[in-house]
């Protein structure tokens, strides 16, 4: 039991720095503009109504962060 707790704790720390650094990197990320208006994310404008779908930088995003676990994971 004691055990499980304390595995328990380190899931929740990395939990937390992983959205810690998540937070920080959202608000880092007005300096990349490019980042959010990459040809394939899906910006619909009307008139009272607005629809963004960042389907490529999601992909990419996805692929980098694959990455990074999969080099973490090989130690």
């Amino acid at each position: 039991m004691h055990n499980m707790l304390q595995d328990f704790g380190k899931i929740l720390i990395i939990l937390g720095i992983v959205i810690a650094f998540i937070g920080l990197l959202l608000t880092g990320l007005g300096r990349f503009s490019f980042l959010g208006r990459l040809p394939g994310d899906i910006l619909i404008q009307k008139k009272n109504f607005t629809l963004y779908f960042p389907l490529t930088t999601g992909i990419l995003l996805s692929i980098f962060i694959s990455l990074v676990l999969f080099l973490i994971s090989k130690k």
